[in-house]
């Protein structure tokens, strides 16, 4: 599995992953815990390689950057786990030392090209190369970009709201990885109607994974593609949207919001940008009868 995922050229733009790392050996009942035993085994013939681990027992799950060029700009779309941060909740991502800015380099982006950042939900693996650290303080690691967020996310894990429950991804993140880009003056904010961006993007409210989880839309010469964020997170839930994960914090609205997404891909024929998705983390759904599929491109 490269660290550099090969260029995806549609809608005017290009596309590349930029790999931050693989997790290994994720129990599919820690990530699914609501699913019924044999329910995912079931599902593992319909599963590739790369989606599970040598055994077919366990998940494989990816965490990584979208790298979007267009004719103007140079976007990254979600900023995977960062480095060492303080992350005892989460061992996964607790004082980590991965060069992925040398990855982000290899693909022929320094930091400083960066014309914006977009996040589409603030949790601890979507955000946390907003910053580095340096000489003790959190400082923003693209400095010429602005940063997007949804709005309701800022609010939300800027209150004691979201502080209640431990498993909820966020504690600390806000703290370090998004109060320092408020506070340098790079911050601007998406509603949650969302929208229009840009020339070619469009912010699609998704709600459910996180309180103002964003998709992002992009469209031009009749070809388009949908960044899904954290809607899903493993191929099993196109073959089972009701499925939601243990890091789902609203769960009615995420199932709604999976297929939502699920639907404008499949019937408008869009490449899917998966953020969690291993292989390729890139490809199509179609519909089956009242089911969909998934293929890797």
């Amino acid at each position: 599995m490269s660290d550099l995922g090969k260029e995806y050229h549609l809608a005017g733009a290009m596309v590349r992953k930029v790999q931050e790392q693989y997790l290994h050996n994720v129990p599919p009942s820690f990530l699914y815990p609501n699913a019924k035993s044999g329910e995912i085994k079931a599902l593992e013939p319909k599963l590739a390689a790369v989606d599970m681990g040598e055994d077919r027992d366990t998940l494989v799950v990816s965490i990584h950057t979208w790298l979007v060029r267009t004719p103007d700009h140079v976007i990254l779309i979600d900023t995977g786990s960062g480095n060492d941060k303080e992350r005892p909740r989460n061992p996964s991502f607790h004082h980590q030392a991965i060069p992925f800015l040398d990855k982000l380099r290899d693909a022929g982006v320094a930091p400083e090209d960066v014309d914006f950042v977009i996040n589409t939900h603030l949790h601890v693996d979507h955000s946390g190369w907003n910053t580095v650290l340096r000489d003790g303080k959190w400082v923003p690691t693209f400095k010429n970009a602005r940063y997007i967020f949804p709005r309701a996310e800022q609010e939300y894990y800027s209150s004691a709201a979201s502080h209640n429950d431990v498993n909820i991804p966020s504690f600390g993140v806000y703290e370090d990885s998004v109060w320092p880009i408020i506070e340098a003056g790079h911050a601007d904010f998406i509603d949650s109607t969302g929208g229009p961006f840009l020339d070619r993007f469009t912010f699609l409210p998704t709600p459910g994974h996180s309180i103002g989880h964003m998709s992002v839309l992009l469209e031009s010469d009749n070809e388009a593609a949908i960044f899904g964020g954290d809607v899903m997170h493993h191929p099993i839930q196109v073959e089972r949207p009701d499925l939601n994960t243990v890091f789902c914090e609203f769960l009615d609205q995420a199932t709604l919001s999976r297929r939502r997404v699920l639907e404008l891909a499949a019937d408008n024929r869009a490449m899917y940008f998966s953020t969690h998705f291993p292989g390729s983390s890139a490809g199509y759904v179609t519909r089956d009868g009242e089911k969909f599929r998934w293929s890797y491109a």
